[in-house]
């Protein structure tokens, strides 16, 4: 991975214009009754591997679930796996039946994500991995509240996972609506506001224009990145050579993460 990009496309100044940028990403609920009989309670049987049936197959060496890894090799496998999505190389891991069946019994995680709910981004996809590799924790614009914070705490501190990666990513609608709405004064309905003052902090005064949600998208993501940093149980693993916080951004032009200094 390297650093630098600065991409952005920039959407309407208008209310209608904050609503949808803050949302963007985001699906629309639908109603339960038509995904409950799209979707009948038959689909899904309460076990894959009934008592009658043979136990699957180990896979091959390639299918295996490793054990735990060092920060420096998390980040590596992160990256290899970027460069097989963008490249069009993806091998979808960790799929297989055995691999289901093992993961029943326990998880352990080589990563954690904490990224945006864009649909655009979704971590397992754009790093290449499969069941049980990634600990993917998701707010608008990476957006940090206690549910977030407990989320990622779990991941360290119970399954002590090694990397913690935070990813901000190009045209993220929650940044862009948070300067919209600093820079009109127009307040944002409901919960979506308080998702526009965590990320006023970040805003990057000294651009304009799309160079100004650009640069914020970056300086959001070190921010939240630094937070985590601050936090006394991540910091002490830290010390400890155990874990590793690092920022990032995603380009959804080139399909390429970097870090961010």
């Amino acid at each position: 991975m390297d650093s630098n990009a600065r991409i952005m496309d920039t959407p309407s100044p208008s209310r209608r214009g904050l609503l949808l940028a803050a949302a963007a990403g985001s699906a629309a609920v639908g109603s339960v009754l038509p995904l409950a009989s799209a979707f009948p309670a038959s689909a899904f049987p309460a076990s894959a591997f009934p008592a009658s049936a043979p136990a699957p197959a180990p896979p091959a060496e390639a299918e295996t679930v490793a054990g735990p890894v060092s920060p420096e090799e998390a980040l590596r496998r992160l990256s290899a796996g970027n460069r097989r999505w963008r490249t069009y190389g993806q091998e979808h891991p960790h799929e297989s039946a055995f691999i289901r069946l093992r993961l029943t019994r326990a998880q352990h995680p080589f990563a954690i994500v904490l990224g945006c709910v864009d649909s655009r981004v979704p971590p397992e996809l754009v790093f290449d991995q499969g069941l049980g590799d990634l600990l993917t924790v998701r707010s608008a614009g990476e957006v940090l509240d206690e549910a977030v914070l407990g989320s990622v705490a779990f991941g360290v501190l119970e399954l002590e996972i090694p990397l913690l990666l935070v990813l901000g990513h190009q045209s993220c609608g929650a940044v862009g609506a948070a300067i919209r709405a600093e820079e009109t004064g127009e307040p944002l309905p409901a919960h979506i506001q308080y998702l526009a003052d965590q990320i006023r902090p970040s805003i990057d005064h000294t651009r304009q224009g799309e160079a100004r949600i650009d640069a914020t998208i970056d300086a959001h993501a070190r921010r939240t990145r630094d937070r985590l940093v601050a936090e006394p149980d991540i910091a002490r693993r830290m010390a400890a050579g155990k874990l590793a916080v690092v920022a990032a951004r995603y380009d959804l032009r080139d399909q390429r993460v970097r870090t961010l200094a």
